[in-house]
């Protein structure tokens, strides 16, 4: 018999973010070696795709508790969810998500192992339960800190997460993270440090490198054709990310022959519109959320990438469309302090212009200087180097496949 997988996660396809992309890779790669595959996840409210929903179809299973879906064959499993404005409503729907995938998941026969991604933490502990109740093993994924990531640092909220989090680690069979800064971060909390192990996250290099995008497929309405040095992000706009920066650099280059792209949706888009909009920032452009299909493209149009990340959340984060522009062969523009995931990540691999200084004026004369001499050259350059690394250490088969060694030897 197969030995059976549940993966319980709060995305997954056809949700269209960067979690459910990096899971449904997972998924299939399970699957691919001879494990039976069950998804336990929400309804689409994160980033609803229309196309992806017309190839992935849900169907009630049982009218207003659960649906299902098939992803190439894997059987998902949907608890209905909403992303409501109303923060008491969020809350409300959240623990019942969490109440249902519990009740969803005791149903399940002959889980070995049920394996889930943060956030939320809360998810760790559903499986911890779950998984003495049936005898199993979990393994923990933390993608981004909690409750570090959090702008509150104490208050008694936080100190019941910080116990959760100690609570998730400890009881978890194996906590993998992706990068080695956040290693160190957790391992001090760790009783028995041999269960955390790094395993990064991927690009499929099918998808994404240097030789798929076309231009020519994108709306010339949104894309112009122009002579300009295109600066591009692509991704959530929200709180993770520092966008002062981005509008005194705009700002100090509105002379210069470079145009700043913004793609998708978030929070602070409406703040980003509004202070654009007052400062009379023409050449920044901010754009709707484009189909995943549409990414090679996106990046291709641009000559560089720049994140930005918010000083008060750039320890426990990382980007993961940082390996989908290195596939692409496009060199990045970052801001983020040192040490930090990003940077210890990139510096190594020289493929992208660090800006690491704290002080606004200082950080944004490196950028105008750095825009002002850089060459094709240079840029053609980073951008190779960038390729070169994914291909010999972060493609989606050789990562994917770390999670199938880890399952073996639990």
């Amino acid at each position: 018999m197969s030995k059976k997988i549940l993966i319980h996660s709060l995305i997954f396809s056809p949700d269209g973010v960067s979690t459910a992309y990096l899971y449904n890779d997972i998924a299939l790669k399970f699957q691919e070696n001879g494990y039976k595959v069950v998804v336990l996840t929400t309804t689409p409210h994160y980033n609803v795709v229309e196309s992806q929903l017309a190839m992935q179809p849900l169907r009630w299973k049982v009218w207003g508790i659960c649906k299902e879906s098939n992803f190439h064959g894997i059987r998902v499993i949907h608890v209905p969810q909403k992303k409501f404005k109303n923060t008491f409503l969020r809350i409300l729907g959240f623990a019942y998500w969490h109440i249902l995938s519990f009740l969803i998941g005791l149903f399940q026969k002959n889980i070995e192992i049920i394996l889930s991604p943060s956030p939320p933490l809360t998810i760790g502990v559903i499986n911890i339960w779950l998984a003495k109740i049936k005898g199993c093993k979990t393994i923990y994924n933390v993608q981004e800190i909690y409750p570090d990531i959090l702008k509150r640092k104490d208050g008694m909220a936080i100190e019941c997460l910080r116990r959760m989090e100690r609570y998730v680690y400890n009881h978890s069979t194996a906590v993998t993270t992706i990068d080695q800064v956040f290693y160190n971060v957790i391992a001090d909390r760790f009783k028995d440090k041999s269960k955390l192990h790094i395993i990064p996250n991927f690009v499929d290099v099918d998808l994404y490198n240097p030789q798929v995008g076309a231009v020519e497929s994108l709306d010339p309405i949104y894309f112009p054709v122009t002579d300009s040095l295109k600066l591009l992000y692509a991704g959530n706009i929200g709180f993770a990310q520092d966008w002062e920066p981005l509008i005194c650099l705009a700002e100090r280059t509105k002379n210069f022959p470079i145009e700043y792209f913004i793609i998708g949706e978030g929070v602070m888009k409406l703040y980003l519109e509004e202070k654009i909009g007052k400062k009379g920032l023409c050449k920044v452009h901010i754009l709707p959320y484009q189909p995943r299909s549409l990414m090679p493209s996106i990046i291709a149009y641009s000559d560089i990438q720049f994140i930005f990340m918010n000083p008060e959340m750039e320890m426990q984060g990382f980007p993961s469309k940082v390996y989908t522009i290195m596939a692409c062969g496009k060199p990045l523009m970052v801001c983020s302090g040192k040490d930090t995931p990003i940077v210890n990540f990139l510096q190594e691999h020289n493929c992208a212009k660090l800006i690491t200084e704290k002080n606004l004026n200082e950080k944004v004369n490196m950028m105008v200087e750095w825009l002002s001499n850089v060459s094709e050259e240079e840029l053609n350059s980073l951008g190779q180097n960038g390729v070169d690394v994914v291909k010999r250490l972060y493609t989606k088969d050789v990562v994917t496949q770390k999670y199938i060694s880890l399952v073996r030897n639990l």
